[in-house]
């Protein structure tokens, strides 16, 4: 999760679409160069340990845009596959 927050920060699309599961990965991904992500709170994980396949991470990452700060909510899902995780989709 803090890996991929790190890539919205710095406008990495390739990172972003490298580690989202192939089941829900969309084709391409235009990110808004306008909106700069500047802290993650992680708020609630479920499972995610080392013997886990799937967990859940709620959080909250906070930005500004043009107009103005907000947070974005989110509850996401990822799944471990061959050692490496994966962002699943928003539940």
């Amino acid at each position: 999760m803090r890996s991929r927050f790190s890539a919205f920060a710095v406008g990495d699309a390739s990172y972003l679409l490298a580690t989202w599961h192939p089941s829900t990965r969309p084709a391409e991904l235009e990110l808004d160069e306008s909106t700069r992500w500047y802290r993650l709170d992680v708020l609630r994980t479920e499972r995610g340990g080392p013997l886990d396949r799937d967990g859940v991470v709620s959080f909250d990452a906070h930005y500004r845009s043009p107009d103005g700060a907000g947070v974005q909510h989110e509850i996401s899902a990822f799944l471990r596959e061959g050692g490496r995780w994966f962002y699943v989709a928003e539940n």
